[in-house]
């Protein structure tokens, strides 16, 4: 028969406190916290299969060693500090730099560090061994100079060679964010997508509507475009006496702005990175304006009309001179007729920075029905000016991928002269430039309209082409 001992409680003999302690399913072994248990045996078995071995709360275990992992301290950081063995921490240096001092080496001994707000490229971050102990087996004493953003690190003591060494290195990865998110409204006014970009073409008059902005600041400030009608070219009028011929027209004013680290395109040249004249969106409608090219007519022509977004305005074009109508200044200053008083009219008109357009080119001065008149200005180049029977080209224009694709914009519009010594060509984007009647400057490129010279006949100087506005935002 097997023996039994069968008791519910165990106390000590000297002052009857409990050592073992039966109550209800409960088993309490011990009798304080100034007393330690010794379980003394070639194995110890806690727990039972399908149980669970718990420490309780506050308590603390030694002699059983890691897993390669740490206790993660969850205030951060954000002074000079030591670590203990063990231990990870979020280090926070947005207010300024941290040092961290390692705790003196012992094989296994392992601490790690997590850049807590994204700032190490701002502040550094700088880990310093123990006196003469080593980092990847650098100089002892030498320290690792973080400076990554989001950047997180763990360090093991290995030996007294490599001293501390890194392992289980990651990288920033982007928390949860929100994006821009936009519509567009009005007939033929489209919205298309380049990359992580959509672009917001407004060819009309129409709403550019925000209902969320992005939740990483930068993004929220876009790059766009605004071109303004081009002016039309100068006609010959309906006298075939008078001795002036049509100049060309002015291109429309063109403005162009980027947020620089957030454009990924090719810009044109004119281009304003923020902050100058940045456009930063919030939530709102925002009214778009598209200039219309001015009209050529028989009598005096007209100056483009212009365009509008998020209180930017570009102006539009000059018209081109002609016996019936002096040229004006614009956005890009129409060319002056060959009998006009020798002035090259003015573009950037009203005067913004960068400047919006060029001045128009000056006629020939030649008192002859086959004088040249001057070119329309561009926004890249000033319009060229007459020489003798040679009328002037219309300045160039400028290229720009803001849309995903490289073109050319606001070009002026050629001058004109009859005979042999016919116009020069338009610049580009003016489409057309010369006789009976002018050319047309290209639609939604904001090109001026070409003048028209006599042969014989009288003709009507070109129409100036219309605007354009564009928006380019991250969307993704």
């Amino acid at each position: 028969m097997t023996s039994k001992i069968k008791v519910d409680n165990i106390n000590k003999v000297s002052d009857d406190s409990n050592i073992i302690k039966k109550c209800g399913t409960t088993t309490t072994i011990g009798s304080g916290a100034s007393n330690p248990i010794v379980v003394d045996g070639s194995a110890v078995t806690l727990g039972r299969c399908g149980g669970t071995v718990a420490l309780a709360s506050g308590a603390t275990q030694t002699g059983f060693g890691r897993t390669g992992t740490v206790d993660w301290q969850t205030t951060p950081k954000t002074g000079d500090f030591t670590a203990v063995n063990g231990e990870g921490y979020f280090v926070n240096t947005t207010s300024g730099a941290v040092i961290m001092t390692l705790p003196s080496g012992s094989a296994g001994a392992i601490v790690s560090i997590q850049d807590y707000n994204n700032t190490f490229d701002s502040n550094n971050f700088t880990v310093t061994p123990a006196s003469g102990e080593k980092i990847n087996g650098g100089t002892a004493g030498g320290i690792l100079l973080i400076t990554t953003e989001g950047q997180g690190l763990t360090f093991v003591y290995v030996d007294a060679t490599v001293g501390w060494k890194t392992v289980q290195e990651n990288d920033f990865t982007s928390g949860g964010t929100t994006k821009i998110i936009a519509s567009v409204s009005g007939a033929c006014n489209t919205l298309t997508q380049d990359g992580d970009f959509k672009v917001a073409t407004f060819k009309g008059p129409g709403n550019f509507t925000v209902t969320q902005v992005s939740s990483t600041a930068p993004e929220n400030t876009i790059g766009y475009m605004i071109v303004a009608g081009g002016g039309s070219g100068g006609s010959k009028g309906s006298s075939v006496s008078n001795f002036e011929n049509g100049a060309g027209g002015g291109a429309g004013g063109f403005r162009e702005g980027r947020n620089g680290p957030m454009g990924c395109y090719a810009a044109s040249p004119l281009a304003a990175d923020a902050p100058t004249n940045a456009v930063t969106l919030t939530v709102q409608a925002y009214p778009i304006v598209v200039g219309g090219g001015g009209s050529g007519s028989p009598s005096s022509g007209a100056k483009g009309s212009d365009s509008s977004f998020a209180g930017l305005t570009s102006a539009g074009g000059g018209r081109g001179g002609g016996p019936n109508a002096s040229c004006t200044p614009g956005g890009s200053g129409g060319g002056e007729q060959n009998w006009g008083g020798g002035s090259s009219p003015l573009g950037n008109q009203p005067p913004v920075s960068p400047p919006q357009g060029k001045n128009g080119g000056a006629g020939a001065q030649t008192a002859s029905a086959s004088g040249g008149s001057g070119g329309g200005g561009g926004a890249g180049e000033a319009g060229v000016c007459a020489s003798g029977n040679n009328a002037g080209r219309g300045g160039a224009g400028v290229p720009t991928a803001i849309t995903g694709s490289a073109l050319a914009y606001a070009g002026g519009g050629g001058g004109s002269s009859p005979g042999p010594a016919a116009g020069g060509p338009c610049g580009t984007g003016g489409a057309g430039g010369g006789n009976n009647p002018g050319g047309n400057g290209t639609t939604n490129r904001g090109g001026g309209g070409g003048g028209s010279g006599q042969n014989g006949s009288a003709g009507n100087g070109g129409n100036g082409g219309s605007g354009v506005v564009v928006i380019r935002y991250k969307f993704q």
